[in-house]
């Protein structure tokens, strides 16, 4: 399956390189950082997408790789089959970038006031390519992935209300924000390009 999907390699391999390096360079990481107060301040809104190659430490960054190679070359290899290989992949890349982006976009307006706030991290877009996942994929099971064996759709469904929940009620220092919006954006980008999903998912 994920013979083909070199924009996911080309991506994962940016995103371990750098986020490794990273961790010995505080300049790096203050640079390139989820930062809504400096976002607003300096219009530094390249931050959107830089901040999606940073890891705050090891754990975080293989989790977002593993999730990344799974379901990243999942959903790449799906484009490629429907639209070429080519112009698959180019889609692909335009979907992880959009969501990237769009992602971030909450969080910068709740926070762009608050100089104490930043984040770091992949998993806005990582959770946008997983729910196209699910799109395509519904029934299949994630026990492979996940401690709990359960459909794809199940998960999806306890993620979003997870994600709300804990956007809403913890203070964690998590960008929970990041998490669902990016899988509302995976979902909406995902029927956007593929109106036909909607009749695979059913």
């Amino acid at each position: 399956m994920t013979s083909l999907s070199f924009i996911t390699y080309i991506l994962l391999a940016c995103i371990l390189v750098i986020s490794y390096i990273a961790f010995g360079k505080t300049e790096w990481l203050e640079k390139g950082r989820h930062y809504p107060f400096l976002e607003h301040r300096d219009r530094s809104f390249y931050r959107w997408l830089s901040c999606t190659f940073l890891h705050a430490n090891m754990a975080h960054l293989l989790l977002n790789a593993f999730v990344l190679f799974q379901f990243g070359s999942a959903v790449e290899h799906k484009y490629q089959i429907k639209f070429g290989a080519m112009a698959g992949s180019l889609i692909y890349l335009l979907i992880y970038l959009s969501i990237a982006v769009l992602s971030s976009i909450p969080t910068y307006l709740k926070h762009k006031e608050n100089p104490n706030y930043a984040s770091v991290g992949a998993s806005g877009v990582i959770s946008g390519l997983l729910f196209i996942y699910i799109l395509y994929y519904p029934s299949s099971m994630l026990g492979v992935y996940f401690v709990i064996p359960m459909p794809a759709w199940l998960f999806g469904f306890l993620y979003l209300a997870y994600s709300w929940y804990a956007e809403e009620k913890l203070h964690d220092n998590i960008d929970h924000a990041a998490h669902y919006y990016g899988a509302v954006m995976g979902i909406l980008i995902g029927i956007l390009v593929d109106p036909q999903v909607i009749n695979k998912f059913l």
